[in-house]
């Protein structure tokens, strides 16, 4: 109905205003634009709505699936050669039950020799000393002073012994418990070295491709805390042994002031009238 309304009002204005040939074809060419953009031609998909959505599947099944089977050829063939080059997938089995075989064989046996008691002591107080020394335990340093001077005697008076001989007493006392304090220390710390030790084999064990430097890092750490803690044993017995030399050195010290009193308490007597 509009578009017959539109060609009405043009054929009126062309009959109006065309009096010459230019006012026709300029009225014409300008009705023509006008009916386009007014009244554009209306645009339909190929084949309508289910063509449209034929030929979305048609790209999908096409160009796309023939991408993604090339992408999982690709993938496949890494897959491939990680579990057969990179990553022998029947080595690392074979690895795995060659760890789980030595771990199983050695761990309980040296565990068993590691906490092999070993006590020796029959007395009452030398029996609490040894085993306040090998409980692998820090915090009873204080009972083990005790019982140490329990065993070995307390510290003599000063009117019972000379100054020498007093001070080379407590100095070999001070000595030995701080050896034997670092010893427990030591074997503490030897317990958590040996936990770790299994949890590495553990780890080892159960660990994937590719991890091997992390486990070997924990390793190596493991090592140096260990090699720490021996040369601290090592120090404690460099200064066990000098003092061991200062002692027999204190002794000769000894000696010599007593051979002095004892040549000056003859000559007082010699000298008496």
């Amino acid at each position: 109905m509009i578009r017959v309304l539109f060609v009405t009002i043009f054929a009126a204005v062309l009959l109006r205003w065309a009096r010459n040939w230019r006012r026709v074809v300029g009225v014409t060419l300008i009705a023509t634009v006008s009916i386009g953009m007014v009244f554009p031609p209306p645009a339909y998909a190929q084949f309508g709505l289910l063509g449209g959505i034929q030929n979305i599947l048609n790209i999908i099944n096409g160009a796309i699936r023939s991408v993604l089977s090339t992408i999982g050829t690709i993938s496949q063939s890494i897959e491939a050669l990680h579990q057969q080059i990179v990553w022998p997938v029947q080595l690392i089995n074979r690895a795995r039950n060659a760890i789980a075989s030595v771990i199983a064989q050695f761990r309980r046996a040296m565990d068993s020799i590691y906490r092999l008691p070993v006590s020796s002591a029959t007395l009452p107080n030398p029996s609490a000393l040894e085993a306040i020394v090998r409980n692998r335990q820090t915090s009873d340093f204080s009972a083990l002073s005790q019982s140490y001077y329990q065993a070995f005697g307390a510290l003599p008076p000063a009117d019972r012994a000379d100054p020498l001989a007093r001070n080379m007493m407590d100095i070999d006392d001070s000595l030995a418990l701080n050896t034997l304090k670092t010893s427990k220390a030591t074997d503490q710390v030897g317990d958590l070295i040996l936990e770790s030790g299994n949890q590495i084999e553990d780890e080892a064990r159960l660990a994937a491709p590719g991890s091997a430097p992390f486990l070997t890092a924990s390793a190596m750490a493991a090592n140096i805390q260990s090699q720490a803690m021996m040369q601290k044993m090592l120090a404690a017995m460099l200064r066990q042994e000098a003092a061991r030399i200062a002692h027999e050195n204190a002794v000769r010290k000894r000696y010599g002031i007593h051979a002095v009193k004892v040549r000056q308490s003859i000559s007082d007597i010699l000298n008496r009238p």
